[in-house]
């Protein structure tokens, strides 16, 4: 009976918790409402985003507030991963329903669009052109909520005994704090200062304010959706792709790196293994860039080199704002763009695909892997690294276990890859 008990008292939390995300997703989509005062003009918009959200909000709250507090005890990792998982179909699936309501987009391409946002993908079935302000603005909000680990976010920020269950299952374990909860408030404050100032240099660089909105939402959540059609390439703006650069290289930096910034301890920043690692590959990839691509198809060098720089960000971030005519470029061009976006940014960040401390742990291990077949083994040390304020070791078995992931990455990059071909694209595609 004790064991039954116990189980009907941890579907109740799963349950309740699985309402909390209802209610913050149903309260994203009722968002883009107030811009109704602004674009008075889109009012017949409004039933797209008030009954799904509506929907979702009402029951979420009531399964919240009569569930939530009767549990205790922390969320296992186990029971984390359900709830995450919950979330994310929760939020793919009816996000979807503005799409589909507002865009009259069908039922696969709105929840195409719909997963794109909410995994920072970027990309886009969507007329842009003929889309409505309060439909952009929704699906930038979508990439601005997924890039912060929302699930994570929204849980901590809003309390709750989830113990290191959700942030584990979320694939976010480190903690700026000893607290979960305090760690998501920090990243979250860290997050939203980095959109402010955004927004603000933006609308200083030249664009409106609903751009200057959209695009600092969707370049520091690196995922690269845009109110133009044209993409940034419409405002053909240095002053304008400057700051962009900026914001997507902060959104792919490590949350711990950037709150030791904000703490002033320059010591930790610059300590920080990823950091360093990150910012070679920045300078490699633009002098290689410039050199072998960019520097022979502009008359003038700083369109060369600015060309160079913002590619390998918009690709290293995983952003992916559409830019250049890249059939134009050379095989090179090519190599380099998709080598950047495999590698991607930081742990802890924004940025998708492997990340720099995967790739990092790698080389320290092929590295120390070397001198054990050259060296005798009695001076060879295992390698560290730094991070956050400590040194780790960077064992056997940690390389193990990266290489694992790696692999699997790489199966599913080329699995992915195939399907795709054998639909008829070109495998450079």
């Amino acid at each position: 009976m004790r064991h039954a008990a116990f189980l009907r008292e941890r579907y109740k939390a799963i349950l309740g918790y699985t309402g909390l995300v209802a209610l913050i997703t149903g309260l994203l989509i009722l968002a883009p409402l107030a811009l109704l005062p602004v674009y008075s003009g889109e009012i017949g918009e409004a039933g797209a985003f008030l009954l799904p959200g509506l929907a979702l909000a009402v029951p979420g709250l009531l399964l919240w507030r009569f569930l939530v507090p009767r549990t205790t005890g922390a969320l296992t990792t186990q029971e984390g991963m359900v709830v995450v998982l919950l979330a994310w179909l929760l939020a793919i699936l009816a996000g979807a329903v503005p799409f589909m309501a507002g865009s009259k987009l069908a039922f696969p391409q709105a929840v195409f669009e719909s997963t794109s946002g909410w995994t920072t993908t970027g990309l886009s079935v969507l007329d842009v052109g003929r889309a409505s302000h309060l439909i952009l603005f929704y699906r930038s909000l979508t990439q601005v909520a997924g890039g912060a680990g929302w699930a994570i976010l929204m849980f901590s920020a809003l309390g709750g005994p989830l113990g290191p269950g959700l942030g584990v299952a979320e694939g976010r374990e480190d903690q700026l704090v000893p607290h979960v909860r305090g760690s998501a408030k920090l990243v979250l404050r860290i997050y939203l200062a980095y959109i402010a100032v955004g927004i603000l240099a933006l609308y200083a660089a030249g664009m409106d304010w609903f751009s200057a909105v959209n695009h600092a939402f969707t370049s520091v959540s690196t995922g690269g959706f845009s109110t133009r059609p044209e993409s940034i390439i419409y405002w053909n703006s240095p002053a304008v792709e400057s700051v962009l650069v900026i914001l997507m290289l902060l959104g792919a930096t490590n949350f711990y790196t950037a709150y030791a910034l904000f703490k002033r301890n320059w010591q930790d920043a610059a300590h920080n293994s990823e950091l360093a690692q990150m910012a070679l590959m920045v300078i490699a990839a633009s002098a290689i860039l410039f050199a072998g691509v960019t520097a022979g198809q502009y008359a003038a060098p700083g369109s060369g080199l600015r060309a160079a720089v913002l590619t390998t960000v918009n690709a290293l971030s995983t952003t992916g704002f559409s830019t250049y005519d890249f059939r134009q470029w050379n095989g090179l061009g090519h190599m380099v763009i998709i080598l950047l976006m495999v590698v991607g940014g930081g742990t802890g960040s924004t940025a998708g695909a492997l990340k720099q401390y995967r790739i990092y742990v790698l080389s320290r291990g092929l590295l120390a892997e070397f001198k054990r077949r050259v060296q005798p083994r009695s001076t060879v040390w295992e390698p560290e690294m730094w991070r956050g304020h400590e040194r780790q070791v960077v064992s056997d078995n940690l390389v193990r276990q990266v290489a694992i992931f790696v692999l699997l990455f790489l199966v599913v990059l080329v699995a992915g890859s195939t399907l795709l071909a054998a639909q008829g694209y070109p495998l450079g595609d």
